[in-house]
């Protein structure tokens, strides 16, 4: 019986200069990808993409877009040799999961292209706005890491794995946090080179601005399951995914529980695809034998496409 297969798509902090180029050059339809995305946006994302400079393409209104027309370049080059092959569900680690809804079919690329820019603009301008900064909690439970926050007066961003959550919020609150992890029982906590505190309430500019664009987009339901970042379970109807693709931007992103929840399902084949190996790391302090493929440039596309052959 064939393998349940789900698509995991990266987020931010995954990018690196030159990522899609070698694709563009061996998958044509994929290349098409980065091309319509400049017509779209009306400015080479591609050269930045492609060429950097690192600076440029780590601001958020470069980079989300950029990981966004990767992500599904990735999979339109292993379809062009794999086939449609059939997925079972998939998940997007915070702007990941508006590629994964590109991949599903809830809103079409441009759509899609045109709202990930404006999150990116949207979250770039809470960053300037307010003095925000992240560190990531490592060796420490959840309900360990809440006191903490609750303590200091800041956000729990990311539970990503068993032992690694990430805080977030005003600057010298997340350092107190950091000061303070042991006698918490953390073991380590590190502030995170990061723009601003993403996924807390500093970010609630880019929340209240999202809305509209949202309900104006043209959604339909997805053809596979996607997992929601805020609840870690699958968001099926249309007011479900506009909330969930809201609230992600302040809230909890619960990559754990969108990992355990694709498991539940029956998933054993998980096919990543963005720039490096995040979120397959992340998935095996989950579950040590997941059965996971990283897709990123060529060599891995057909590495990939071979394994789709065989189950």
């Amino acid at each position: 019986m064939a393998k349940k297969i789900a698509l995991l798509f990266a987020g931010q902090g995954a990018q690196s200069v030159g990522m899609g180029r070698d694709l563009a050059a061996h998958h044509p339809a994929a290349g098409e990808l980065f091309q319509q995305a400049d017509e779209i946006l009306g400015r080479s994302l591609s050269g930045i993409a492609w060429n950097g400079p690192l600076e440029e393409l780590t601001k958020t209104s470069n980079c989300q877009p950029a990981l966004y027309v990767h992500g599904l370049a990735c999979l339109t080059a292993l379809r062009g040799i794999a086939g449609d092959f059939p997925i079972e569900a998939a998940a997007g680690l915070s702007l990941g999961e508006w590629t994964a809804h590109a991949a599903g079919g809830t809103f079409d690329f441009a759509t899609g292209l045109e709202l990930v820019e404006k999150r990116g603009r949207l979250m770039d301008a809470a960053c300037e706005t307010t003095a925000g900064a992240m560190a990531a909690m490592i060796g420490a439970d959840e309900s360990a890491v809440r006191a903490l926050a609750a303590d200091t007066d800041v956000d729990v961003a990311n539970i990503n794995a068993p032992g690694q959550i990430v805080i977030s919020g005003e600057s010298a609150k997340v350092e107190l946090a950091v000061s303070l992890a042991k006698e918490h029982g953390i073991r380590r906590a590190t502030l995170l080179n990061v723009a601003g505190a993403y996924h807390s309430r500093l970010m609630n500019s880019a929340y209240e601005q999202l809305g509209q664009p949202l309900l104006e987009a043209e959604l339909q339901s997805p053809r596979f399951a996607i997992m929601s970042n805020v609840t870690g379970e699958t968001a099926a109807t249309l007011p479900e995914i506009r909330t969930a693709l809201r609230e992600q931007v302040t809230s909890t992103v619960r990559w754990a529980d969108c990992m355990e929840s694709l498991l539940a399902r029956g998933c054993e084949l998980f096919i990543e695809l963005g720039p490096g190996e995040v979120l397959a790391g992340l998935l095996r302090r989950t579950r040590k034998d997941a059965d996971v493929i990283s897709v990123s440039d060529p060599a891995s596309v057909h590495a990939c496409a071979e394994r789709l052959r065989e189950v």
